[in-house]
Parts: structure tokens; sequence; C-alpha cells
């Protein structure tokens, strides 16, 4: 529950989405096991394990026919979905392992009778506990949402509605337009208020107004039901009317939105506007009393409208949709919100339509699983310095750090050797590669949740605290300095991402974990693993998106234009290749969303391959498991994006997710490399087969 959408921040990474929302990612080694690079790999040294894991192969499907069945096919055809997850696989199965130790010490701070109400274990224990407390939620029902419930209702005009936003945006309720402050891309030195558009319940705007796909109009139907159902929960007279109207008022919102490709342009949603052209732009809307209500100046300076023609629009939808729709709609969105923390019948409800029917879901997780979600969105800091004291030794920063610096190394010299890059570009490229910033393990800097208060017993107050009280750290940024130790994700969880206006790749402490980095196996795996994602984040420093910004973070054209007609395109070749494949029938992939992450697919790949050939120091590599060091190296790569979905979560993800399905990217990324058709001998014909002509190389 993020208390205000990120409407300005820019984030590329997060790159394991596919497999995994939050704790994803795989650990089959033994808790706390971390690794070194390059360690016991000297010539004549005792031969390491491969670190591929030869039961989940299929040996009679060549790589040469496909990698990802080749090095997965035996899991994929042995293992079932789990009934509470829309996605299985390597993520998932670290996910359980992660929430497993998460438990071990949720569990040591309820044993414990010396901790203050006030301190971050105190809190801790109280939040979880409230939460499993199921029997208090099912008695109370919805009546904690009664407040704010009356509160909405309570609204007689349209003037109020810009007080009443910033209220629920505090709260983490979803609004038509999202308002938060984040860099200014522009000025990387500094903080703005960014505002952009929201508002959809469903995956994404073509939920609404694709007409023809008759799984569109199902779900639709649905969501009608499953909106009434809850309208009738909180009391309303007319749930049926009500939950109709609220289907009609969103799909005028996804008329006026653009689409996902428009709004990968950081460019065109950069649109900075003064007070007045502000109210020019949405005269109707009380900026003052929104502003106010945030805590932020009556004049907060220049303002970064992400769509300018959205909001125009939204200002016409405000004025000429009758009050009570709004009001009916904004406690719809309240309910959406903490539906999870209510009594069964509501949040069961809530599960069967937002997992069940949109993601394939039939059962919700373990309510401890839960628990610990809520813990994460009140408390994820907090949580995290428990989790590092138990989990990530100081030697593993070290290791990891040394892996980084190598990968660097390796991008490096990639530019230097580039055949499509004018000198000056590559001085500039050489420039923004030596200002990233590495961030491993965990903050320098630990979240300060001194200011905090919550009252056991209250679990959702306690939760619109914990909302508030982030809210105001956030706001509070504006005019501020840049706070550029901050995180945007917590150190359990197994991700990583890049930054470009802070041009800065952060890798948490649960994704440095074996297999992704394992000082006992070959080093092919940890370079096909942990070095293929530290490449990819660099990479999203150069993508189509990363590549507009400068090493200080400010979007700002480095390129010359030859290089840029250069590198569109190569992309543009991705953009096809992506673009041909249908992971479900008739729905093509998205090659311009996807782009991004194909790019730092390609070019991560790339890095992390040169990186393992300087490794090796000009030594052959030793053949393990009846693999030479170059398949080994590609099939770690494939195994780590071993990955089952159901078809409705693939299909949610393929409208709005920037990321391809795993056997994609795995697939179409090697298929690009000249080292994996040398290292498993494709030929014209083979299904992984790509003519060199055809292979796009990029960084």
């Amino acid at each position: 529950m993020s208390p205000i959408s990120p409407a300005g921040r820019r984030t590329s990474g997060g790159c394991r989405w596919w497999t995994g929302l939050l704790l994803g990612a795989l650990c089959l080694a033994q808790p706390g096991a971390f690794a070194a690079d390059g360690e016991g790999l000297a010539p004549g040294a005792a031969t390491p394990r491969s670190g591929i894991n030869l039961d989940y192969m299929d040996p009679a499907v060549p790589a040469t026919v496909d990698l990802f069945r080749h090095g997965n096919g035996h899991w994929l055809d042995s293992t079932a979905i789990p009934v509470d997850r829309a996605v299985y696989g390597i993520d998932a199965i670290t996910q359980d392992r992660t929430e497993l130790q998460l438990r071990a010490l949720v569990e040591d701070l309820l044993q414990r009778r010396d901790l203050a109400s006030d301190s971050e274990e105190g809190m801790i224990a109280a939040v979880f506990r409230d939460f499993m407390d199921e029997a208090r939620c099912d008695q109370l029902g919805v009546a904690p949402l009664a407040p704010l419930l009356a509160r909405i209702h309570g609204v007689r005009s349209r003037d109020e509605l810009g007080a009443l936003f910033g209220e629920l945006g505090m709260l983490g309720v979803a609004l038509p337009i999202d308002l938060g402050v984040y860099q200014d891309e522009r000025d990387a030195t500094r903080y703005l208020v960014h505002v952009a558009q929201s508002g959809l319940s469903l995956p994404d705007r073509d939920y609404y107004l694709d007409r023809r796909e008759a799984r569109f109009r199902t779900v639709r139907t649905a969501f009608v039901r499953y909106a009434e159902a809850q309208l009738r929960r909180i009391g309303d007279p007319a749930p049926r009317r009500a939950a109709r109207d609220i289907l009609a008022f969103e799909t005028r919102l996804a008329g006026a939105q653009w689409d996902r490709v428009a709004n990968r342009d950081p460019v065109r949603t950069y649109n900075p506007r003064q007070l007045a052209q502000l109210h020019a732009l949405m005269p109707h809307l009380r900026w003052d009393a929104w502003f106010a209500a945030l805590g932020l100046p009556a004049d907060p300076g220049t303002v970064i409208v992400g769509q300018p023609g959205y909001a125009s629009s939204l200002d016409r939808i405000l004025q000429t949709t009758p009050l009570p729709v709004l009001k009916s709609w904004l406690s719809w969105q309240l309910l959406r919100a903490y539906a999870p923390l209510l009594d069964s019948t509501t949040a069961n409800r809530h599960f069967a339509f937002e997992s069940g029917v949109l993601r394939g879901v039939p059962e919700q997780k373990p309510r401890w699983k839960r628990g610990l979600g809520v813990i994460e969105g009140t408390l994820g800091q907090a949580m995290g310095r428990l989790y590092v004291a138990r989990h990530f030794p100081p030697q593993a920063k070290a290791h990891i750090q040394q892996l980084v610096a190598n990968l660097i190394a390796a991008y490096g010299d990639s530019i230097d050797h580039l055949d499509w890059l004018e000198a000056p570009t590559r001085e500039a490229a050489h420039a923004k590669l030596a200002q990233i910033r590495a961030k491993l393990g965990y903050p320098d800097r630990w979240r300060d949740y001194s200011g905090l208060r919550l009252v056991p017993g209250h679990l959702l107050e306690n939760v619109q605290r914990a909302q508030r009280f982030e809210a105001r750290r956030e706001l509070a940024h504006l005019g501020q300095a840049v706070d550029r130790e901050e995180w945007d994700m917590t150190p359990q969880t197994v991700n990583a991402y890049y930054n470009p206006t802070l041009n800065e790749i952060v890798f948490p402490a649960a994704q440095l974990q074996a297999p992704y980095f394992d000082v006992a196996v070959d080093d092919a795996a940890n370079y096909g693993n942990i070095g293929f994602v530290i490449g990819h984040e660099l990479s999203h420093a150069f993508d189509d998106e990363g590549s507009q910004f400068d090493g200080a973070g400010n979007l700002r054209d480095w390129w010359s234009a030859a290089d840029h007609e250069h590198f569109r395109a190569r992309t543009a070749l991705l953009v096809q290749q992506y673009a041909a494949v249908t992971p479900v029938p008739g729905i093509h992939l998205n090659g311009e969303l996807t782009l991004g992450e194909n790019i730092a697919d390609n070019a991560g790949l790339t890095i992390a391959w040169k990186a393992y050939q300087a490794s090796l120091n000009g030594h052959e590599p030793a053949v393990i498991d009846g693999m030479s060091g170059a398949q080994r190296f590609f099939v770690s790569y494939a195994q780590s994006w071993m990955t089952k979905q159901r078809e409705a979560d693939l299909v949610a993800r393929l409208k709005a997710d920037p990321h391809a399905p795993a056997a994609v990217r795995t697939n179409l990324a090697v298929r690009n490399q000249d080292a994996f058709h040398v290292a498993f001998g494709t030929q014209a014909g083979d299904p992984m087969w790509l003519a060199p002509e055809r292979r796009v190389h990029l960084w």
C-alpha cells in the first residue's frame, strides 16, 4: 500500500516481476549462504559444482530447439502452480523461504515481553498480532471504515473534492489523478510536485476499451458483480446501479488516458506548469485545498504534469459526472484499498476478483504470509534491519562489490569497442558509467520510525497512521536537498532496479543469495545468474529511456544525431522480434512497451558474458556435468527464469507489464548472442537459430 503512487518517479528494473512480486527469487542453498566472486577457481584447484540443477533440465529438448525448456523442461512438466499463486518458479521458491525467515523473526518478537510499544520491534509485533486476530477483524466487519465513508458521503459540492483527494491520497487510496513529490527529471538536485493519470481498478485501459476481446467483456461483467457486492457490504442504497456507474466512470477515465507506450517517454511526460497554468489546465479543481490537505505550500512552485491532455479531460469528466457517482467511486476505492484488512467476507470477495478473476489464483495465501505483507507495507525497513542482522553477513557486501566492479569494467570495455558510437557520445557514456552508484544489500542509513505511533488493537487505524507517516515523509522532500541514500525497496525484497534520476543500481540483500551468487559453484553459473542481473540493471542506464538521462541524473540529450539514428535502427529490430511473439492466442507481446527491459536483457547478457570471459584470465574452463563453461553460462541464465504462469495473469501482464514472459526473455535474448550460437552449435533451420545479420548487438 503505497501512500502516494509514484506519479513522477521513474525506476527501471524491478526486473523479475514476471516471476514473483515483493519477495521473489531463488535460494536453494542453506540459509545465509552468500558467495564471493572467483574463490576456488584457480587453475589446478578442485573442480567446483556446476551450479546447474540437472533435475530441472530436459535433455530431450536440445538448447538449439528451446533453451528455456532445455534448462527447465523437467521441472515445468512435473510441477504444478500452487493454488495460492498466479506465477510459480524461481522467485516464488525463494519467496517461500524468505517468508519463513521473516516469520521466524516476527515470532521471536511475539515471544518477547520486554518490547516497548513505541519501538520498531514492538510496532512490528503489534501489527502482525492484530492482523492474525481474524476473529477480531470479523467482529469489527467494515466498521473501521465508517469515519472515512462518512467523510466521503458528507461532501456536498465538487469544491470539496480537492481537500478530500488530499486526505484519501495520504492513505494510499486510488484517485483519478495522482500527486507526489519526486526528483525533478531536468534538475536531479531538487524535488518537485508531480501529477499523473490514475484511477483504474482494472489492470489496463484495454480492459475497458477493447470491445472485441471476449475475455475483457467477461472481466467487466465480473467487475460489476464484485463491486455491487462490496458496495452492498458498506451500505450503498443502490449497489447495482452504483457498480455500473463506477464502471462507466472508469471507462471515461480510460478513454482519456495515455497508453503505456506513450507513458514510457520521459520527454513527453515532462510538462512543467506553474500554479496559474495548473488552474488553467483543471480550473474546477481546488488545488489550494488539495495542497493544504497534504501540508504543501499554497504555491508549491513548478509542478510536473505527466499527461496534460488527460488532466484537461479529467476536469470535464469530474464536472459532468454526478456528484453521487463520484462519492460512490471514492467509497469504492477506499474499500478496495483496505478490504484485505477487514472481515473475512469482505477480504475473501476482494481476493476472489483481484487475484481470482484478474490473475487466475484459486486460493488465498495463508494468513501469516498476508500478515508479513502488511508489515512490509507499514514498517518495511524496520523489518529489513532485523532481516539483515540475521541473514546478510557483512562480508557479503564486499563480495558482491567485487562482482559489480567486474561487470562495470566489462561495460566500459564494451563501450570502447562499439562500432556505432561517435567519440563524444562514447566519452559521455563512459562518464555516465563512472558515475553509476551501486547500492548493495541494505541502506547506509535506516528509515527513522521514531515519529510513528501505533495503538495495539487497532489494525486498520494503525495501517492508516503508517500510511500518513510515510506520505508526510515523502512530501517533506519538497524544498529539501535530494536524499541520495534512500532506497525504493526493502532489504528483504528479492529484486533489483535502476533509478535514472539518481543514476544508481540497487540490489537488496535477499537478491544476493545462491544460486544467483554462490561461492560454492563454478563462475559460469554466477555470471549467468547474478552477473546477468547486474549487467541488466547497468544496461538500464543505456536503454531507450535511461539513455536520455546523463550521469548526474538529468534528462538531457548527450547523444549525437547519428548515434541516435544507429540506436533507433537497432532497437527497432528488437521491437519487431518481440512483437512477433503471441504468448496467448490473439494477444501479441507489445514490443514497444517491453523495449526497455528487452534492451537491458540483450545488453546485460552481453556484458555478463564479457565479464565471465575476463574472469577466466585466458584459461579454458573445465567441462562439468558434461557442459562447457559457455553452455553452463547460458543454461544457468535459462534456469534463472524457471517459471510457470496462469493464463489470466499472463494476459494482465501482457497489457500492463513492461517485462516479457520468462520463456520469451530467455530464448529471444540468447538468440541475439553470438556466443550462444557458438556454445551450442546452432545451424540454419534450428528453431533457436538467428542469422548473424539479424542479430541485435547494442552495448
